[in-house]
Parts: C-alpha cells; structure tokens; sequence
C-alpha cells in the first residue's frame, strides 16, 4: 500500500474529507492529518476535542476486499496499530473494546471507521484521534483522558507521531490481507487487550445495559459475554469495566 499524507492546518473533520475523497476515487492509502478539527466527532455522534496542535487527528483510506460481516476487524487490526505505536514511546496502553485505546483506564485514543460506496467499490475510512497533551483540555475531559504528555512528561511531534502510527497500520494491514490474516489479528488483539476474557463489564446497547464476564472474540470481532442468563454475542455497544468487588456471576 501507497501512502500519501495530506496535512492541513484547520479541517471540519479529517473523517469527513477521507470519505469525500474516496468518492472521488483517491487510491487506498491516502491519509489526511490536521492540527486542529473544528467539528471532529467519535461513535455515536460524540464531539472528539480537537484543540490545535493537543493531537494527532488522522484518518486513512482503505479499501480492503473482504466480506461485509468482516468490516470490524478493520477496527480491531487498528487497535492494535496504535497500541504498538504507543509503545514505542515507553507507554503501556491497553485496548478498550472495541475503538478505545486507554492507559491506566484513562483514554488517549479513539478509532472511528465508517464506509462508503464509490465507483471502486467499498472504501472504508479510519479515522484515529491521539492526545499528545491534555494540559488544555477543559476539566471534564481531563478527568477522563490522558495523553503521551501525561504519560510520558515529554512531547512529541505531530510528524513524528504520525510516521510511526503509519509504519503499523501499514504492517498489520498487510498482515491482514494475508490468508488466515482475519485469525491473526484476533490473536494480536488478544495479546494487547485486558477485555479479551476474564474482564467483568456493563454493555450498553439498544437502551439496554447487561453485566457479564468478556469470553473472546467471535472470528468477525464480535465481543462473547458470560452473563446468568447464558453466553451473549455483542456486535456493537458501549463496555464499561466493573469492579468484580460485589459481583455475583453463576456462570
């Protein structure tokens, strides 16, 4: 894969100009980075903080040539991108399932995919968000992110953060369209991701919340669940780890 890197100053969304430019036909590979989002967004429509220069706001065309039931592992297989780009700056991230990536339960990092449809066919566009630092991110955010400053009491380069980010996904990407390259990245992810099994969470979905014990990955990324009533299969929803104080599982 080709990469070309597109860095602008100022952008609505890096997501937003990566969709618009698959449409037009750009090749698999083009990324588009900024310094500042003005109206960045994460799942579920959330705002992602974009203040200029506080992170690495990227997103990448691919257009990988796999079932549509197999798209989630194109979020697993980034996780695990940027769980070994952070590492390489002496960080022990852990990977949230499924698109947040957090260091100490704190997040640093967020992944969005979306799709579209142009006239090559299914593109699918990742969007990555990495807090460099937090120093001016309002309270409330604060409390609940952190950021390589943070972690690491030193600050990198947008470029720096960027070119190692892309190394990886590169990598795994490659991995990925391999034979059998589906199992793989379910076996990398395991081995970065405390939520792979044993991990006591709440899942929210469908407005409704269920309590149970992570039990792996089904082959499409899909998360299992133990709960009392039986074995779960989340497709998509919001996990949250619970203490396992007071927890009461029969299963």
């Amino acid at each position: 894969m080709d990469i070309t890197l597109l860095t602008y100053d100022i952008i609505d969304s890096t997501n937003t100009e990566a969709l618009k430019q698959a449409r037009l036909g750009a090749d698999e590979g083009l990324c588009i980075v900024a310094r500042q989002q003005t109206a960045g967004r994460g799942r579920q429509g959330r705002v992602w903080v974009s203040k200029k220069d506080a992170g690495l706001y990227f997103s990448i065309i691919l257009r990988p040539k796999i079932e549509t039931k197999s798209l989630p592992l194109i979020t697993l297989m980034t996780g695990v991108a940027v769980y070994d780009t952070l590492r390489e700056f002496g960080i022990e991230p852990d990977i949230k399932w499924v698109n947040d990536i957090h260091v100490n339960e704190k997040k640093i990092s967020g992944i969005l995919a979306e799709t579209t449809e142009t006239d090559k066919g299914t593109a699918v566009v990742v969007g990555i968000g990495i807090n460099i630092r937090t120093s001016n991110y309002p309270p409330e955010v604060a409390a609940i992110a952190t950021s390589i400053e943070n972690e690491t009491e030193s600050i990198i380069s947008l470029e720096e953060l960027a070119e190692r980010l892309v190394k990886f996904i590169s990598y795994f990407y490659v991995l990925f369209n391999e034979k059998d390259g589906h199992e793989t990245i379910v076996k990398e992810w395991e081995k970065r991701s405390t939520y792979f099994s044993g991990k006591h969470v709440s899942v929210a979905q469908n407005g409704q919340t269920l309590t149970g014990i992570t039990d792996g990955l089904e082959a499409n990324g899909a998360l299992r669940i133990k709960t009392n009533e039986g074995l779960v299969v989340i497709q998509a929803g919001e996990v949250t780890q619970l203490r396992a104080e007071g927890l009461n599982f029969s299963v």
